[in-house]
């Protein structure tokens, strides 16, 4: 095993923007780029743009037979039901074939890369200073029961007064990555805590 390769979605199109958010989630993850390196494992971690392109990159490296751990990472969108997975539910809303995927290769956020921001309070008064309006944002335990569209208009609302301006995912999601306790997110966030475990049980095993 050579190392562990994500891909996923987000950046928008231009190459500044897709490394921005790259750094960022890369400082969330860097837990698990820590466990890798003791393993003498490569890192890489690609920030793809659409969602799409990120599946299809995603396939490119499983068919090409990269010897890594490699894995998908995208936004749910919408609720997970109790009894659906990652691929089932990529195969039904997206329509993609993922036979050729294990179950440990997919992974979610849910329902969006906010969901993990809003998890950290603390973090979000700190960035956003003077004016920010923490109790605007959803205080459920699970963040993963409250709508994508909920969290991105109480989190805009919670930043609206802010010398930063509302929140914008070009501009602010890459300081913001770099700021929040993963084990906050993962407290929060149920399949946040299932990246970690799992690609933490499949580099120690590698």
């Amino acid at each position: 095993m050579s190392g562990v390769a994500i891909y996923m979605e987000g950046g928008g199109d231009g190459k500044g923007t897709r490394a921005a958010l790259r750094q960022g989630m890369d400082a969330l993850l860097q837990p698990l780029k820590d466990a890798a390196r003791a393993k003498v494992l490569h890192w890489k971690l690609v920030a793809c743009g659409a969602r799409n392109e990120a599946f299809r990159r995603f396939r490119n490296a499983v068919s090409n037979g990269d010897n890594a751990i490699v894995v998908l990472l995208v936004d749910a969108e919408k609720p997970l039901p109790a009894d659906r997975g990652p691929r089932q539910h990529l195969q039904s809303e997206d329509k993609w074939d993922l036979q050729f995927a294990d179950e440990d290769m997919i992974h979610l956020m849910v329902q969006a890369m906010e969901t993990w921001i809003v998890a950290d309070l603390d973090a979000l008064r700190t960035y956003y200073g003077q004016n920010f309006n923490g109790n605007a944002l959803p205080r459920a335990k699970n963040l993963e029961d409250v709508a994508k569209a909920d969290v991105g208009r109480k989190l805009k609302q919670a930043t609206k007064r802010t010398t930063k301006g509302p929140y914008d995912k070009i501009k602010h999601a890459r300081d913001l990555l770099k700021r929040i306790e993963v084990e906050k997110v993962r407290e929060r966030c149920p399949h946040c805590a299932r990246l970690f475990n799992v690609i933490g049980r499949m580099i120690d095993t590698a």
